[in-house]
């Protein structure tokens, strides 16, 4: 067998080949609708890429045209947009109504619908049941559920099925009433029991996998053990995508957030300036104006 040069042998981790750049998730020329083989295609190149939470029509549309490939229509909309304090309550009418809006306002962008507590822990048919209402009536291209080993079954029939599955394991916020919010895969039994679930759900067919908050090393492992992509929260620098919270991302979530979030604006003090100067406006009579006014 001819032997590559060294050169050739492996594509720089994390860079994309000249060839590859019109491919590329991000920055890429196709306008077309972003599918789950070009996740896997991503994963090849080597190239990573970012996911964003979005729960309505206009967020969406500005995320799209920023080019954002991927994007998790979450149960987190629970705590960022319904009130809830978690997101247990959230039902599957909530998330049906919330992946329709966001795929309404997309072009381009693979939208992921979450798959809510309850809606799939009874087994692989109610799993077939839930995902096939965000297929039909939201339009979404691919869903996603939380658990490793636990959730096998059920990935396995939705993918059999022909509905794309992200899984979710580490930190799974739906199971907060089990585990709290603690950092998950700490220790050898840990680490070997996520190893197991990012293996298991691979297996069974997901095409990403999301570690949420797990030690930096830990996601790096798993990472390099699994064809498919993982998708880091809190889970360090090695994964293949990150995913942030849009709300905790555009600094719009009040109180602390989690110290991994990184924050890139702060709209809560713009919006918070903003209502406050158009109520000083009415107040003192000078909004409406002239130019505000119809005849």
């Amino acid at each position: 067998m001819t032997q590559l040069p060294a050169a050739q042998e492996q594509p720089v981790q994390g860079a994309l080949k000249p060839s590859d750049s019109s491919k590329a998730l991000y920055g890429g020329k196709s306008t077309r609708r972003i599918t789950v083989r070009d996740i896997t295609a991503a994963k090849e190149r080597g190239e990573k890429w970012p996911m964003l939470t979005a729960y309505d029509a206009m967020t969406a549309s500005v995320f799209d045209e920023a080019g954002i490939p991927v994007m998790l229509v979450g149960d987190s909309a629970g705590n960022c947009h319904l009130g809830y304090e978690t997101t247990v309550p959230v039902t599957l009418d909530e998330m049906t109504m919330l992946s329709a809006a966001v795929v309404r306002g997309t072009r381009r962008a693979l939208i992921v619908g979450d798959l809510p507590f309850g809606s799939y822990q009874e087994g692989p048919v109610q799993a077939l049941r839930s995902a096939t209402r965000l297929v039909k009536e939201a339009g979404v291209g691919a869903v996603k559920l939380e658990g490793g080993e636990r959730s096998h079954r059920q990935i396995e029939l939705l993918v059999e099925s022909g509905i794309p599955v992200m899984a979710h394991i580490g930190l799974t916020p739906q199971s907060v009433n089990a585990m709290g919010y603690r950092v998950q895969g700490r220790g050898e039994e840990a680490a070997a029991q996520l190893m197991r679930d990012a293996k298991a759900v691979q297996d069974a067919g997901a095409f990403a996998v999301v570690l949420e908050l797990v030690p930096a090393e830990l996601a790096a492992e798993v990472t390099r053990a699994l064809h498919i992509p993982t998708v880091g929260i809190g889970a360090g620098p090695e994964t293949d995508a990150q995913v942030l919270v849009w709300t905790d991302m555009l600094g719009l979530t009040g109180g602390r957030v989690p110290k991994f979030v990184k924050k890139y604006a702060d709209l809560r003090q713009v919006m918070g300036d903003a209502a406050r100067a158009f109520a000083e406006d009415v107040t003192g009579g000078t909004f409406p104006l002239e130019e505000h006014s119809v005849h």
